[in-house]
């Protein structure tokens, strides 16, 4: 059917290719993985150091998935609810044949915490001061080591009872628990004059509201303090069939073993290596994107956040730039920074790129979710040496608003754009995937709506900007998925900034990304 000359265009961007060991490419992480390694793969196998903290059934649980990865880890068979389409799953190799990296399970140091310790902690009534201690149970254990270890640790665990993940997150229903009375009341709020929280915590009362009370975050925060990469696990997650309910079955539905083994092992390799497992193919030379980062702070005005920028570059890593702290917000919506903290924050960015790189980008893309005012884009372009084009982009979620079908009934191709005009456009990161034969989600996918604001040079067709936004929704390295919904500028903004804006990394500077995930 010709369609009349006044529809909106279509065009349809093919799936970005990544970059492998020995220079290879091919769509899909895992594939390329299973078949040449990580782009930077090493000559040998080379032996990480791992320290593990947990329950000692934690400990033992985490164990025996080291031992697990070593080895092939299938997909199971299809059940009876599971007869179709899993093109989307993959046998994992094993964790020296994808990744190169070995590890030896007995030679951890690990760290056991009495279940009853955690419980204590876990109780008092002051869900700050509980969250605070529960996390300094961990955070004393790493200390510790080193203090007194010769050996350095490349990466920590942190093994999780449900009890931390169900009473040490925002909002945690504690009604009916026994609740004790700690170092404050319930709902008692910091002074300067209160005494420190015992031997556990190091640090002022002060402290402990100005973090959120939040397991997850406040231990990145302090092992970004430590200088160390982090990984959470739950022991749900690690052995599902160790926790069962009244009928018999799990109490948690998670991944198939594969795809368990996958993520974890991509996590291990990214937070112990130079470079991550790997790269966008193809991509211009001199191209930098960065993310801006806006957050409320807790416990100061509604209108007073902390401001950041996360760095990318073609290798894939980030680089997260703390800005300064202050009344950024200007509407519900709408962040702006003031002009020296906006100039401030994209030369050190620049800095960083000609520490890398040895000069300026060609090319520097400035990703958000807010618009950019006046006053902040003249900062930007003062920043910005005259050979460097500068392009602000406005990426915003669209949740049912604009819908488009594939042959009447059928998701959108991932990759499908619509073109409103030279500035403006949706586009389908979610949808059906050729390669996999399916779309992975639960309804049908919404496009990101996306918004070439301003530029300082020739403004990019917006071809050029979408392809650049679908290439950098691959490059997750908290899993080994196929891709994500959202770029990995804006696609992790409230993970990082949540440990940004926690009392204890205040002093937070220039980190690579892998610190926050």
């Amino acid at each position: 059917m010709e369609l009349p000359e006044q529809s909106l265009e279509l065009i349809y961007l093919p799936e970005p290719r990544l970059e492998f060991g020995y220079r290879q490419t091919c769509a899909h992480p895992k594939d390329g993985l299973f078949l040449y390694g990580p782009h930077n793969r090493p000559a040998n196998a080379k032996e990480i150091r791992i320290g593990v903290i947990g329950t000692p059934a934690g400990i033992a649980h985490f164990r025996s998935w080291a031992e697990r990865i070593k080895k092939r880890v299938d997909v199971p068979p299809p059940g009876k609810t599971d007869k179709k389409n899993r093109l989307h799953l993959a046998n994992f190799p094993g964790v020296e044949e994808a990744f190169g990296i070995s590890f030896t399970p007995n030679d951890f140091s690990s760290y056991p915490i009495d279940p009853k310790v955690i419980n204590e902690a876990t109780l008092i009534v002051n869900h700050h001061e509980a969250v605070k201690r529960a996390v300094g149970i961990y955070v004393e254990k790493a200390q510790r080591h080193g203090h007194s270890e010769e050996q350095d640790i490349d990466l920590w665990v942190l093994v999780l009872p449900e009890i931390i993940f169900e009473r040490c997150k925002p909002n945690a229903k504690r009604t009916g628990l026994p609740l004790v009375k700690g170092d404050f009341g319930r709902r008692q709020k910091a002074r300067a004059d209160l005494p420190l929280l015992g031997n556990i915590i190091d640090q002022s009362a002060e402290v402990i509201f100005d973090d959120f009370p939040d397991f997850h975050r406040q231990a990145k925060a302090e092992f970004l303090k430590l200088g160390k990469t982090s990984q959470l696990l739950r022991e749900t997650t690690l052995a599902p069939e160790a926790f069962k309910n009244k009928a018999g079955y799990p109490e948690r539905r998670v991944q198939d073993p594969a795809t368990i083994a996958w993520n974890l092992a991509t996590g291990l390799y990214y937070k112990t290596q130079p470079l991550p497992p790997w790269k966008l193919a193809n991509v211009r030379p001199g191209v930098c994107y960065v993310g801006l980062v806006y957050k409320l702070i807790p416990n100061h005005p509604q209108d007073y956040v902390c401001c950041a920028a996360q760095m990318f570059l073609s290798e894939g890593d980030g680089v997260v730039f703390r800005g300064t702290d202050g009344p950024w917000k200007t509407g519900d919506f709408e962040y702006h920074l003031k002009e020296s903290e906006a100039k401030n924050l994209i030369s050190n960015v620049l800095e960083t790129y000609r520490e890398k790189h040895g000069g300026a980008p060609k090319e520097l893309f400035i990703h958000g979710r807010t618009s950019f005012n006046d006053e902040e884009w003249k900062a930007f372009e003062s920043a910005v040496p005259p050979e460097t084009s500068l392009v602000g982009i406005r990426i915003r979620t669209i949740d049912g608003e604009t819908k488009l079908f594939r042959d009447g009934d059928y998701p959108a191709l991932r990759g499908i754009a619509m073109i409103l005009d030279e500035r403006n456009a949706y586009l389908w990161t979610n949808g059906y995937i050729p390669e996999l034969d399916t779309y992975i989600g639960p309804e049908t996918p919404n496009p990101l709506f996306i918004t070439i604001l301003r530029s300082k040079g020739e403004t990019p067709k917006p071809a050029k900007v979408l392809t650049d936004i679908l290439g950098l929704t691959k490059i997750n390295y908290n899993s080994c998925n196929y891709n994500d919904g959202l770029p990995v500028t804006v696609r992790f903004a409230n993970m990082v900034g949540d440990v940004l804006t926690m009392g204890s990394a205040k002093d937070a500077q220039r980190q690579p990304f892998k610190y926050y995930v």
